[in-house]
């Protein structure tokens, strides 16, 4: 017959609190605090009185919604024919200059470095 070895009975684990642990009761507290905080807020804006503002009937549901052939009030329409304020004619000039780019122009780098090399 054949012998068996016997079997090395290994060390009882260790269950001391690791990094891994702390870690991840912070994390769930975290969220915890935060989802918390959330739950506040939420409850403190639905309670908290706001200031409306004033009535707006136009808007109201009960009135009919304005169509696709529905035009604004006369009061409301501006004037095409009005000349443009000079304090405005800036404002509506085209933009000539150069678009925003987040890259340098081709050839910049060599135009500031042609004049160095000789």
């Amino acid at each position: 017959m054949a012998k068996h070895k016997k079997f090395k009975q290994k060390p009882p684990v260790r269950r001391d609190v690791g990094v891994s642990t702390i870690r991840t009761v912070a994390i769930a507290a975290t969220g915890v605090v935060i989802g918390l905080a959330g739950i506040l807020l939420a409850r403190r804006n639905r309670t908290a009185t706001s200031d409306t503002g004033h009535p707006a009937p136009d808007l109201a549901l009960d009135r009919p919604h304005p169509g696709s052939n529905d035009r604004a009030p006369d009061a409301f329409r501006p004037d095409p024919t009005a000349a443009v304020p000079a304090s405005e004619r800036d404002a509506l000039r085209p933009a000539t200059g150069p678009a925003p780019s987040m890259v340098e122009p081709r050839g910049s780098m060599a135009s500031q470095t042609a004049g160095n090399s000789g």
